[in-house]
């Protein structure tokens, strides 16, 4: 890919919190409430979870580069030469390939108006500007990882740090919709309520789980 294509996306730090801190936050979430109560030793907890953590961490970092690559699809919307040929050797009749290109031709420029509707700014593509995003986007999901985990690390009484894992979730999942609706133009209050109802269908979900298991 070279610098000439354009980008999908445009992102900012505030993009790559309000992508990497969730993730992380309830990955481990929901890791460290379903794993604590199964008779494992505490070093064996934290290296799973630590695990978990790091890769994680990673695989957002990686999907976040990906997202912030050129698309080739926004520099021309016809059918390639290599995509026609293909079509051809499929038997499809030119009437049909030509149908085709046109319900491309509508696609991209449907495409075009949504992103002028909703304000998207297209920018060339940048690969050290897509390295920088994907690495603050891991690192956000570290952050909101290290809520839910931290409690952990810092005490050996799980049942104890459950309790403190929780308040620190609940209470950055609070900080978070604040940001997200400021970033967002929403209203704070349903942004927290939904993110609230998120947290507790991860307890429920984890209720449940136990309930099954044991």
């Amino acid at each position: 890919m070279t610098s000439s294509h354009k980008a999908i996306r445009s992102s900012g730090w505030k993009t790559d919190f309000l992508i990497g801190f969730p993730d992380g936050l309830f990955l481990l979430f929901f890791a460290t409430q379903v794993i604590q109560v199964f008779p494992i030793e505490i070093q064996t907890f934290y290296t799973l979870h630590i695990c978990i953590w790091l890769i994680g961490a990673l695989l957002v970092t990686f999907s976040a580069f990906q997202a912030n690559k050129g698309d080739m699809q926004h520099d021309n919307a016809l059918l390639s030469d290599q995509e026609r040929s293909k079509l051809q050797h499929l038997d499809i009749n030119a009437h049909t390939i030509a149908h085709i290109e046109q319900e491309m031709e509508k696609d991209a420029h449907t495409w075009e108006q949504i992103l002028e509707q909703e304000k998207v700014t297209e920018t060339t593509f940048s690969r050290s500007r897509a390295i920088q995003h994907a690495l603050l986007t891991g690192l956000f999901f570290l952050l909101g990882g290290s809520l839910s985990l931290g409690p952990y690390l810092s005490n050996e009484n799980f049942p104890a740090a459950s309790q403190t894992s929780i308040m620190l979730v609940f209470l950055g999942l609070t900080v978070f919709s604040f940001i997200k609706a400021k970033v967002t133009a929403q209203r704070p209050l349903p942004v927290i309520l939904r993110y609230w109802l998120m947290g507790a269908g991860v307890l429920a979900g984890v209720w449940i789980l136990h309930k099954a298991i044991f």
